[in-house]
């Protein structure tokens, strides 16, 4: 299976991993939770980002999700899989053994634990490096908030030269240079943003999708906002931005993944449990998470997938 651009142009949706009681990969229910979103009008799946817990996965734990999602994810869904090791050999490698799993493309992470040597020249000849060697279209991913390293938009726009990079996930709220990334780079290049709190200003900007940690939980909202944006329609796309904002703010930064797992079992999917050291929110945060989702929920009650 291949790629095809127009899967980036919409909301994609960065799957948790779900664990059973004994911390084992719950293949069943993760089927599930697909089959759920597959109705839900999004354009496909990010597998193993930073969303899926893959730092807390050995090889075969990582296969093995790859390999389970694949099975049901059709041809008319982006499937793309999160890469990345601290070397470029060991990203290359990574990668090689997604693809051969099923990936469509993979969505790589900036190398970031020697941090000081991680300067914009050194992500240059890194992803050349990677997208050089990979049998698939690498997606260049800037997570500032987890790495510490941010790509800057001179730099995406370089590496949008490259035949085989084919777009950018920016999960900074950082709507300035999100535009100037937009300015910089060629219209055929898929900027994508990875921040729920800034959906709307992101499409604003110029955004082609998003790939969205909150749309697990509400992925109508989502998809409505895309499609009221597309259509014009200012009001609704606002509105539902204002409801959206908040709890996105909720189960991403401020609760992290145990608090979208919450949300998730909330919502009527399975969440389930993270893995230590990660904790779950408690009794009072999880009071505030219900009550955000309900909201959430209420204002694209009607709303149909498209």
């Amino acid at each position: 299976m291949n790629l095809n651009p127009e899967q980036l142009r919409g909301i994609l949706l960065p799957l948790t991993t779900v664990f059973t009681a004994s911390d084992e990969i719950d293949s069943a229910k993760l089927r599930e939770n697909i089959a759920a979103w597959n109705k839900t009008g999004i354009r496909g799946y990010v597998m193993l980002g930073s969303t899926g817990e893959r730092v807390h996965l050995d090889e075969r734990e990582y296969l093995q999700v790859i390999e389970t999602s694949r099975a049901v994810v059709s041809s008319d869904f982006a499937f793309i899989v999160g890469a990345g090791q601290q070397s470029t050999t060991g990203t290359i490698n990574e990668i090689r053994k997604a693809t051969q799993a099923g990936a469509d493309a993979v969505l790589v992470i900036t190398p970031h634990y020697y941090r000081s040597a991680i300067n914009q020249d050194t992500l240059i000849r890194y992803y050349t490096a990677v997208a050089d060697a990979s049998p698939v279209p690498v997606l260049l991913y800037s997570m500032p908030a987890l790495t510490g390293v941010k790509i800057e938009p001179e730099t995406i726009a370089r590496l949008s030269e490259h035949p085989n990079i084919a777009a950018v996930k920016d999960s900074s709220n950082d709507v300035a240079g999100f535009a100037e990334t937009m300015r910089l780079c060629p219209d055929d290049f898929a900027v994508m943003t990875g921040n729920g709190t800034v959906l709307l200003d992101a499409l604003r900007a110029g955004a082609t999708g998003a790939i969205l940690a909150v749309g697990l939980v509400v992925p109508e909202v989502c998809v409505e906002i895309f499609r009221a944006f597309k259509a014009g329609d200012a009001e609704q796309a606002s509105m539902l931005q204002s409801k959206l904002t908040p709890l996105a703010a909720a189960v991403t930064t401020r609760f992290g993944i145990g608090g979208l797992k919450t949300a998730l079992d909330m919502a009527g999917y399975h969440g389930g449990a993270v893995r230590a050291p990660l904790q779950m929110p408690d009794e009072s945060a999880g009071r505030e998470i219900l009550d955000l989702l309900q909201h959430g929920l209420e204002c694209c009650a009607g709303v149909e997938p498209i």
